[in-house]
């Protein structure tokens, strides 16, 4: 069915804590609108609750992630910008990566390669750490955070104090029980790293899955994160219990595990 692109003037808005995100486009796929309180940043919401995030500077724009079931993405990004576009990945997951043929160039970190979609066709830029992209008055930085997958990266525009983490610490809940599963200890050494960020001036981290939290997550949250993955690590998290939905992915036995606003789902033969 063809669909029919809606356009959103001030008459909708949602509200966000003490700020607005206003719709600028829909379709059946998904909704854009402007981030709150950020500079020319719009989120972009999946139907199934997947997220991607559009950042302009003056010269250049970059697409965070491709979301999943979105149909002809690459015009309905250029209906937000017409400026030379950087498509950057967080990570390969097809929730995050499941619109890339719209492109002819991507970017991630090489650790990821192994979870990509061998049917793509066009050209692979492998990121690393500390790279900028350089958009026209506004520098993004990458920076390795793996943990959920092997090349999971973070993006940070430091001079506004925002990172854009992708699943690297969930959306309230990260999943670490994701082939290929990695140590907890490699994900504790990605919190600390993302603590002494946000000691250094990162204040808000946007996630992965934005419908589910409609606002930033703080530094409170990522020390709740690491305390627990220490827990789990101690073998002493003593509130671990089994996943209550089955998951098409990963262990068929996972269990979860929650301090706060902070929850990890794992596989418990698969810790260390």
């Amino acid at each position: 069915m063809k669909k029919r692109l809606l356009f959103f003037g001030i008459i909708a808005f949602f509200s966000i804590g003490n700020a607005i995100a206003q719709p600028v486009f829909q379709n059946n796929d998904l909704t854009i609108s402007t981030l709150p309180s950020e500079d020319r940043v719009w989120v972009v919401e999946t139907s199934d609750k997947t997220t991607m995030y559009i950042i302009e500077g003056n010269e250049k724009a970059m697409l965070i992630d491709t979301g999943t079931k979105c149909d002809k993405l690459d015009e309905v990004i250029g209906q937000i910008t017409k400026k030379p576009l950087y498509v950057v990945l967080t990570h390969a997951h097809g929730d995050h990566a499941g619109n890339i043929r719209y492109f002819k160039d991507i970017y991630l970190h090489p650790g990821d390669t192994v979870l990509l979609n061998k049917s793509y066709k066009g050209n692979l830029h492998f990121v690393q750490e500390g790279q900028i992209f350089d958009l026209g008055g506004r520098i993004i930085e990458v920076s390795h955070m793996p943990g959920h997958t092997p090349g999971s990266i973070v993006l940070l525009d430091k001079k506004a104090g925002v990172c854009y983490s992708g699943d690297a610490f969930g959306s309230g809940q990260v999943w670490l029980q994701v082939p290929p599963v990695m140590p907890v200890k490699i994900y504790i050494s990605s919190l600390k790293k993302m603590e002494k960020l946000m000691d250094e001036g990162i204040q808000k981290i946007y996630c992965g899955h934005y419908p589910y939290i409609k606002t930033y997550f703080k530094k409170d949250y990522i020390v709740a994160m690491r305390e627990l993955a220490e827990e789990l690590e101690n073998g002493i998290a003593t509130e671990a219990k089994p996943y209550p939905t089955k998951l098409s992915i990963g262990t068929q036995n996972p269990m979860i595990v929650t301090k706060g606003q902070a929850s990890i789902v794992f596989d418990p033969d698969k810790l260390k």
